[in-house]
């Protein structure tokens, strides 16, 4: 089959990375830059924007399947694009990504079908949503509505603080139209979880926890990024949180697309908090995440285009889906500077790794004299596997000290509290 993957980041050389094993896949095409993903596909220079070039692209090349990756061609609705000239594709349609497209919309969602969520309120004008900080109670969390690549959502610990996150995201407009519209919501606590579920709109099955870790710096401090690490599996994520989840969750979810209109196809993406009172959804995304797609597809067993096919296809239910028993720590590596301002073209040096370690570029290029450099803000993702969560995130962090480059920018902590929950077990989740 001729594959084309639309995006060219860490998620999609991810992708790359397993369907190019696939016995499936002949010819492989991707939308982007990347040097990591162009030894294994044909890089095609178009713009995620341009849904005409990459249709006719598609058309020319005869493409029998898409792949696409980031959401901001998702939620601007490329799959309904691509369908409707009878190019098959992975991904949800505009309609349906309307969950990360909105955050509004999200949460009005889960409202009326009575998915956990925190309390929230919508805001338009700027006065009436600093007069409903004075009802809050603090920390309270700002959301910009729509995308924002990751940083639209500010934790504001102080009335002035949130004030100031108001300013920044609808006066200042530092995310664009994204801002235009936000939503204050209710701070809950708890151990963090990504889940990755496959659906083809009716049946469902999940891929392995993940644990994301946002924030830029070490000890969970600084602003908001789109990941500086993950670990796989979530040790919080236990079987008896899970079959909890599935109940209250992700099978609701998946129904109530379906009931409302919106068949889901592709993979939908829950931010989980387990708070004290029970897990409440914080975030859906409408698409691998970025990087929790690095371990999660490099933990998966057998022929992952078979099983994306099969969400194509709506026959999921008769595909396994078998996650190796192993864990995964991948460690972002990003600029330095980053998520705020960060230069780019540094030459990067890749030493001797480990053996157990994958390399996955996000933000990669070739200067004119063939050096590899750097050519974004998360610039490489460093993943480890092993047998136990520890020796995975010590061959991590054995990769990431033999690659070097001006201004490397990591956390040191990828996986910490993951290993103090798999050595003391304290779970801080009620179950009744």
């Amino acid at each position: 089959m001729r594959i084309l993957i639309v995006g060219s980041g860490g998620r999609e050389h991810a992708l790359v990375t397993v369907i190019a094993k696939s016995k499936l896949a002949t010819e492989l095409y991707c939308i982007g830059q990347n040097a990591g993903i162009s030894s294994l596909a044909t890089m095609v220079p178009l713009s995620l924007s341009n849904h005409a070039g990459i249709t006719e692209f598609a058309l020319q090349h005869a493409i029998e399947f898409a792949v696409i990756g980031p959401d901001e061609a998702l939620v601007s609705g490329l799959v309904d694009v691509l369908e409707a000239h009878g190019i098959p594709c992975f991904g949800p349609s505009k309609q349906a990504s309307q969950l990360e497209g909105s955050k509004a919309f999200a949460k009005a969602f889960m409202v009326r079908n009575h998915i956990p969520t925190p309390s929230y309120q919508v805001f338009t004008d700027i006065d009436a949503a600093r007069d409903s900080l004075s009802h809050c109670s603090f920390p309270v969390v700002v959301k910009a509505d729509g995308l924002a690549l990751g940083k639209g959502v500010i934790i504001a610990e102080t009335l002035e603080e949130a004030e100031q996150a108001l300013q920044a995201m609808m006066v200042q407009k530092i995310f664009a139209s994204s801002g235009k519209t936000v939503v204050i919501e209710e701070f809950v606590s708890g151990p963090e979880v990504s889940l990755l579920v496959l659906t083809d709109g009716i049946h469902m099955k999940p891929l392995v926890s993940c644990m994301d870790h946002k924030r830029a710096y070490d000890g969970d401090l600084g602003p908001n990024t789109g990941g500086m690490g993950v670990i796989a599996p979530n040790p919080f994520y236990t079987e008896q949180i899970a079959a909890r989840c599935m109940e209250s969750i992700v099978l609701p979810t998946i129904a109530a697309l379906m009931r409302e209109g919106s068949p889901f196809v592709g993979c939908l993406f829950f931010g989980l908090m387990l708070t004290q009172q029970g897990p409440v959804v914080i975030e859906y995304n409408c698409r691998f995440g970025d990087p929790e797609a690095q371990v999660a597809l490099s933990l998966l067993d057998g022929d992952v285009l078979e099983l994306l096919l099969s969400c194509r296809n709506g026959t999921l239910d008769k595909v396994q889906v078998v996650s190796k028993k192993a864990s995964a720590c991948s460690v972002t590596l990003a600029s330095g500077g980053y998520p705020i301002a960060y230069e780019k073209g540094k030459a990067i040096t890749i030493g001797n790794l480990p053996k157990g370690v994958s390399l996955f570029h996000g933000g990669t290029s070739y200067d004119k004299s063939g050096q590899l450099v750097t050519d974004g803000g998360r610039v490489l993702h460093v993943v480890g596997t092993g047998k136990s969560l520890h020796e995975a995130i010590t061959v991590a962090y054995t990769a990431v000290d033999a690659i070097s480059y001006e201004g490397k920018q990591y956390r040191q902590d990828i996986g910490k509290r993951a290993l103090q929950e798999e050595e003391h077990g304290s779970s801080c989740v009620h179950n009744p």
